[in-house]
C-alpha cells in the first residue's frame, strides 16, 4: 500500500503531540513508505503502549524498533582536541560568514546552552570568541522544522585576534578537505561525519526529519545516520564532498568508534541549511 507524504505526516504529528518520552525516535522513512519508530534503553516502560495506540490506528503505516542503547548528547568533559567552553568540550562544526564578512563557527548548542560565554580552541587554549545564539531543543531560541519548534545549534562569532578560520574540514589524518557550499540532504545520502574523539566514519543519512527525544530535550526536524560517535563529537560535521549537511547532536552510546566499528548505530544531527537560513550566513 502507498501512502501520500501528507499522511505520513500526519502520523509524525500525532506522534509529536505525544510530548517528551525519553530515548525515543521517530521520522517518515521514504524508502520503505512508513514512520519508522524507535524505542532505546531507558524509555519508559509505557512508551511501546503509548505509541502503539497511534499505530494501531494506522495499519502497517508505523514500523516500531527496539534499540539496545541508550540516546546520549555527545559533549564531553574535559581535554582533546576541539573546543571548549565552560569547562565542556566538544567540537566545531563549519565556518560560516554573514553578508559583511563576519566569521561564525558553528557547533550544537546543547554543549553550552545559552549565550555570551567564550570558546577556546582546546589544544592551545587559543581564544574563538563568543556564543551570540543557539538552540537546544523545543521552546529555545529559533526553529528547526518551519514551526518555532527547537533543535540543536549554536553560532560564535570568531573574533579572536589569533584566530584564522579557513573554509574545511580537518579528517582524523590531518588532512583538510574543502567545504565551499551547504544544503538540505537526502535520505540514503552517503555522507562523512568528524569528531573530535573519534575517528572518521563513512555511512548514510536514513532518515531526513525526526523528533528525537535525549535527555529531556525533544528536537525536531533532525537528520538521522548510521554513523557510529562518542561523546566529545558533539556539533561536529557531517558532509558529502564539499558539502555541508548536517552538525552532530546525540544519539547511541557507543564507546568504540573508528573506521571498522560496526554495530545499529543512530546518531542525529542538525540540519546545517536551516541554521545557515534563519542565522543569514553561508558556509564558506
Amino acid at each position: 500500500m502507498t501512502r501520500s507524504a501528507d499522511e505520513l505526516a500526519s502520523i509524525h504529528d500525532k506522534l509529536d503531540q505525544l510530548g517528551n518520552i525519553p530515548n525515543t525516535a521517530w521520522g517518515v522513512e521514504a524508502a520503505t513508505n512508513q514512520v519508522n519508530v524507535e524505542i532505546f534503553d531507558g524509555a519508559p516502560s509505557d512508551a511501546r503502549s503509548r505509541i502503539e495506540k497511534i499505530a494501531a490506528a494506522h495499519p502497517g503505516a508505523v514500523e516500531i524498533s527496539r534499540i539496545n542503547s541508550r540516546l546520549v548528547f555527545k559533549e564531553r568533559l574535559l581535554g582533546a582536541v576541539g573546543i571548549t567552553s565552560d569547562g565542556w568540550l566538544c567540537s566545531a562544526g563549519f565556518n560560516a560568514k554573514n553578508s559583511s564578512g563576519a566569521i561564525y563557527v558553528l557547533t550544537a548548542g546543547h554543549c553550552v546552552p545559552g549565550t555570551g560565554n567564550i570558546w577556546y580552541m582546546n589544544w592551545n587554549n587559543e581564544r574563538i570568541g563568543v556564543q551570540n545564539a543557539y538552540a537546544n531543543g523545543y521552546g529555545t531560541s529559533g526553529w528547526c522544522d518551519g514551526v518555532d519548534r527547537g533543535c540543536d545549534w549554536a553560532t560564535i562569532r570568531a573574533d579572536g585576534s589569533t584566530i584564522k578560520p579557513v573554509e574545511g574540514v580537518r579528517y582524523f589524518n590531518g588532512t583538510v578537505k574543502d567545504i565551499t557550499t551547504s544544503r538540505f540532504a537526502a535520505e540514503r545520502e552517503d555522507s562523512d561525519r568528524i569528531g573530535t574523539m573519534s575517528e572518521d566514519t563513512t555511512g548514510f543519512i536514513t532518515k531526513t526529519s525526526v523528533t528525537v527525544n535525549i535527555s529531556g530535550k525533544t528536537m525536531h526536524g533532525m537528520y538521522e545516520s548510521n554513523h557510529c560517535a562518542l561523546g566529545g563529537d558533539s556539533g561536529g560535521p557531517l558532509f558529502h564532498g564539499s558539502t555541508a549537511l548536517g552538525l552532530l547532536s546525540g544519539g547511541t552510546a557507543e564507546t568504540t568508534c573508528n573506521s571498522s566499528s560496526s554495530g545499529e548505530y543512530r546518531n542525529y544531527y542538525t540540519r546545517v541549511q536551516t541554521v545557515v537560513n534563519e542565522r543569514g550566513l553561508r558556509i564558506y
